[in-house]
């Protein structure tokens, strides 16, 4: 399973890393994303990372602004936000999927960690 940590409450303009590990299982088949969502609507892709190769992809909405990066040897995922804003507010996701394409749907993923709560203050 996928355990995500690294939430909280910060100010505009504050960085935040948020983490994802996964229990031992990831290979090269499997793509690694960030998701987030708001009370009443769907979970919205942030940035995946491609394990086989480490290729990455983003969401327009943050590019720029948030990277994703892994550590191999402790098969974690993180997800480093710069220059927050109170619209990233949301409750952030960690998913993977075994495939060679980084999905950018959240229907396609079926492994999930828990939520991690990031609230950014004006």
């Amino acid at each position: 399973h996928l355990t995500v940590s690294g939430g909280g409450l910060v100010q505009t303009g504050d960085s935040l890393t948020l983490s994802c590990a996964a229990s031992g299982w990831i290979d090269g088949g499997y793509v690694l994303s960030w998701f987030r969502q708001t009370p009443g609507k769907e979970r919205t892709f942030i940035g995946g990372l491609r394990w086989r190769d480490g290729s990455r992809y983003y969401s327009e909405s943050v590019k720029g602004r948030f990277t994703v990066s892994r550590e191999n040897a402790k098969n974690a995922l993180y997800l480093h936000m710069n220059n927050l804003k109170p619209e990233d507010t949301a409750t952030y996701y960690c998913a993977a999927v075994s495939a060679g394409v980084i999905f950018p749907t959240h229907t396609r993923y079926d492994i999930w960690g828990q939520g991690t709560q990031v609230t950014v203050s004006s």
